[in-house]
């Protein structure tokens, strides 16, 4: 390793800024290639990997043992985080759909008292089908990646999965004919 790594690392571990900032400089341009490479032509995302990557690596820096060599440990955390990012962009474009120019946007108050009921709904689930509903359906993650994040099986997971979907379902269904969103609802889209 490097001897001035050596120094800066030893430097950022004991809390100093300084040596941190020294160490980025020192390697940026690095990191931000690797994950250009990636990234493709896609120059904000190369940037917020990049990003990803060194603060991943400033956390981790504890953790360095100094078994490989420095650049070697910090190429492999840009890799890994810009396949994560890959990942999770990928596993969101999966779940887009185009929406024709003929879309007409609902009106706001309409939007506002939706996002009420749905905020309701979400509050009147069991904190496990919650966790499991948002982390799968809003935030793209695998069952088995859920899985090791709350310390479940995935059977358990997807099992939750489709319990919170049912309950969401149920408390969503439409109002019956005649039945007017609450006064609250309309106050609080008012504000």
């Amino acid at each position: 390793m490097d001897d001035t790594d050596n120094h800066l690392i030893h430097q950022a571990r004991q809390g100093d800024g300084g040596a941190v900032r020294a160490l980025y400089e020192r390697h940026a341009q690095r990191v931000y290639a690797v994950v250009k490479r990636l990234a493709g032509h896609d120059e904000a995302l190369a940037e917020d990997w990049a990003q990803e990557a060194w603060v991943r690596a400033i956390r981790a820096l504890p953790t360095f043992r100094g078994d490989a060599r420095f650049t070697t440990w910090l190429h492999r955390i840009a890799v890994n985080s810009a396949l994560h990012g890959r990942r999770t962009r990928s596993r969101k474009a999966g779940r887009e759909t185009v929406m024709d120019d003929t879309y007409s946007v609902r009106a706001v108050a309409e939007t506002s008292v939706l996002k009420i009921r749905l905020e309701r709904a979400m509050a009147q689930l069991p904190e496990g089908m919650r966790k499991v509903l948002v982390l799968h359906d809003v935030e793209g993650y695998t069952h088995e990646e859920i899985g090791e994040m709350l310390g479940v099986t995935a059977g358990t997971c997807k099992s939750q999965l489709f319990k919170a979907r049912a309950r969401m379902r149920r408390l969503l269904a439409p109002r019956p004919a005649g039945d007017e969103p609450a006064e609250e609802e309309m106050a609080a889209c008012a504000t």
